[in-house]
Formats: C-alpha cells, sequence, structure tokens
C-alpha cells in the first residue's frame, strides 16, 4: 500500500507529520503528487484557532491545505483526458479546484457549482478518513468526476501553485462585479490575492487600478503586476484622506469596483466609500465568524451599491487562469509573489514566519509555500 507523510493540523499552532496511507485509486479517479501548496490567509485563520475546518464528522485532527498543484501519480483506467478534453497521462501536472460539487443538489442543476452546499463532503479528520489526503501532505485524491486541468508545460511551479485559489478566486470575484474595460478598481491588500487581483484587472482592461496595503515591497510588486496607483496606510493614515485620493484619480466619480482582499472587517466601510454611485463592492477576504463591519445601510441604498460576497469559484475558471498565465508570463512577475519555500517538515516555521510577517514586514514574505 502506497504511504505518504502528511501535516496534520491538531490544535491552533499545533501541526504533527504522520505517515499515512493513499486512497485506492478508482477507475475514474486520478491521485495526484503534490508539488507545491501554499499558505493561504485561509489558512493561518485555522492556525490561529479563528476559524474552525468546514468538514462533516466529528471534529478532530485534520490535514489542512487548499491552494496546490501537483503531478498525476496514478490514473485511474478509464480516465484519458481532463475536464476539457486535452490527452492526460501520470507524470503530466494538473490543476483542480479544492472543494467537489456534487453535481446532484439544487444549487448545482442551476449550474452554481461553488454555491454546492455538498461540496466538501469527502473532507474530514484523520480519525475518521485516515488518508494521506490534502494541500499539506505528499498526496491529494481527485473522487471521480472531480474536475481537473492539464497544467501547461511552458507554466513554471510557482506560477501554477496559486491556480486554484488566489488566482481563480480574483478573477471570479471581478467577473462577479461586473467589470468593463476602462473601468477604476480599487483593491484593498496586496497579499496573494491582491497582487494577482492587480494583474487580472489589468488584462481584462482596467484604466485605474489603486492597490491599498501597508508593506511597501508587496506594493513595489503590484506596480509591477499591473497597478497603477498604490496607498500605504502607514504614509496616508487617516482613511478620509485615502478616500479623497481614490477620488481624486477617478475624476471625483469613484472606483467601479471595490475588491476586498485583506481580511480586515474594519476595511469596509471605507472601501464601499471609495465607490461611484452604481459601484460593486466585492468581498472576499473575511472568512471568519463574527467578521462584524459597521456600515451605513443608507449609503448602499442611495449610492445604489452592490454588495457581493465571493467564495469559491465556477470550476471553469481554471483553464481561464491558466490560459492568462501563459499569456502574461512575460509581462507580470507573478511568479515573484511566491517569496518563499519550506520543506513540509517545515511547515510550523513557514506558518510562524507567515504569521510574523503580517505584524512587520522585515522578512519581506509575502507568500510561502511547502514542497513535500
Amino acid at each position: 500500500m502506497k504511504t505518504g507523510k502528511a501535516a496534520v493540523f491538531v490544535k491552533p499552532y499545533k501541526f504533527e507529520i504522520k505517515e499515512l496511507p493513499t486512497l485506492p485509486v478508482d477507475p475514474d479517479g486520478i491521485l495526484v503528487k503534490i508539488t507545491s501548496s501554499a499558505i493561504c490567509g485561509t489558512d493561518l485563520h485555522y492556525w490561529r484557532g479563528e476559524l474552525k475546518p468546514k468538514a462533516p464528522g466529528k471534529p478532530g485532527p485534520i490535514i489542512l491545505g487548499h491552494e496546490m498543484t501537483g503531478k498525476i501519480d496514478s490514473l485511474g483506467s478509464n480516465i484519458t483526458t481532463d475536464s476539457m478534453g486535452q490527452e492526460i497521462k501520470e507524470g503530466d501536472r494538473v490543476a483542480f479546484p479544492y472543494f467537489f460539487p456534487c453535481r446532484r443538489c439544487y444549487n448545482c442543476m442551476r449550474l452554481e457549482f461553488n454555491n454546492c452546499p455538498n461540496r466538501f463532503r469527502f473532507r474530514g479528520s484523520i480519525e475518521e478518513l485516515p488518508y494521506c489526503n490534502g494541500g499539506f501532505a505528499e498526496y491529494y485524491y481527485l473522487f471521480p468526476g472531480h474536475f481537473v486541468f492539464k497544467v501547461p508545460d511552458e507554466l513554471p511551479e510557482e506560477a501554477t501553485t496559486s491556480v486554484n485559489c488566489a488566482l481563480s478566486q480574483v478573477i471570479y470575484g471581478l467577473q462577479q462585479g461586473d467589470m468593463k474595460i476602462g473601468d477604476s478598481i480599487v483593491i484593498q491588500g496586496a497579499g496573494g490575492l491582491g497582487i494577482n487581483a492587480a494583474a487580472a484587472a489589468s488584462e481584462m482592461g482596467a484604466e485605474n487600478i489603486i492597490v491599498i496595503d501597508g508593506i511597501e515591497n508587496r506594493l513595489e510588486l503590484a506596480k509591477k503586476c499591473g497597478a497603477t496607483h498604490t496607498i500605504n496606510i502607514n504614509e496616508i493614515t487617516d482613511k478620509n484622506d485615502r478616500i479623497e485620493y481614490v477620488k481624486k484619480i477617478t475624476n471625483q466619480r469613484g472606483a467601479d469596483i471595490g475588491l476586498e482582499v485583506v481580511g480586515y472587517p474594519g476595511v469596509v466601510s471605507e472601501g464601499i466609500s471609495m465607490l461611484r454611485n452604481g459601484g460593486s463592492y466585492v468581498e472576499i477576504g473575511n472568512i471568519w465568524d463574527n467578521s462584524d463591519a459597521t456600515i451605513d445601510m443608507s449609503q448602499l441604498v442611495w449610492s445604489m451599491i452592490k454588495l457581493i460576497g465571493i467564495a469559491h469559484y465556477d470550476p471553469y475558471i481554471i483553464p481561464v487562469a491558466l490560459n492568462f498565465l501563459v499569456r502574461t508570463q512575460t509581462k507580470f512577475p507573478l511568479t515573484n509573489i511566491i517569496s518563499h519555500k519550506f520543506a513540509l517538515d517545515e511547515i510550523s516555521d513557514a506558518f510562524q514566519q507567515s504569521e510574523w510577517t503580517g505584524k512587520n514586514s522585515t522578512n519581506g514574505l509575502t507568500r510561502a509555500i511547502l514542497v513535500p
């Protein structure tokens, strides 16, 4: 029986490395050997204890990690192509959603796969599912019917790690915000999602792309990846001055779309105030319970602001994201988002450094990946 290492999340601030068997490969299933997995902001919320892993069954030690890519280790005997009809074989690199729509519910029948209430039905604690199967592990199993897409050969590993989370998430968010050519976009946060969003907005035809953060090296990378303007909150410290700066850039109209990817409820009211009448505010970052924000609802009504919550994306976005990376790989240095690499055994150190940079920018960490 094949086995692999997995970093098991035991309790806040604690992982344990365990050797676990892989799931048997169904004729319609695929076993993926993980080649890299990123530490997303969601993972940090789990690590701190701010968010409990969403999984059916009894709570217990669980394998986290969702932003990942890998190679086909074992291909089910009935599988010859990916979800787009491209021929695949063992050893090919693949990208795939970290959630699995059931295709047997009301939402799935409406083709709202990201809204499927059963999309995490195969996740669970290792006490109930004692297998090496997760992002922070050596293997990940794609059950029969799972969407999977071949990664173009010309894309480097650093470009593809974040395809199934950060990049696809913000492309979908901009689409849901009804972005049009010539729009002005405000992006709150210059982490992995924010920098990917700047590049995506640029490629989609935005005229003004304003990125807000408090870490200068992230803002510098955002400029290289499509941002036309940046705001350092340590330099423009008053929120009213930041709002006025956005209005000045947009001829006093305000931005067409605001994208919140910093994960701090306190910025929501500020972001809404940066929008024009009829603008859209796309909320992605505030994912944990009790992310309470104070909003003047009359502002939404009289300014006719659309407030859009986004969690996950339609699976068709992944090939869109892969094609975007192929087209722009010499245009935007998105591979520089991955600033640090760690072995799977070093996961605790990786999380500590990822957490530390949120409080102190001196280590230059933008996004860390684990390489099993």
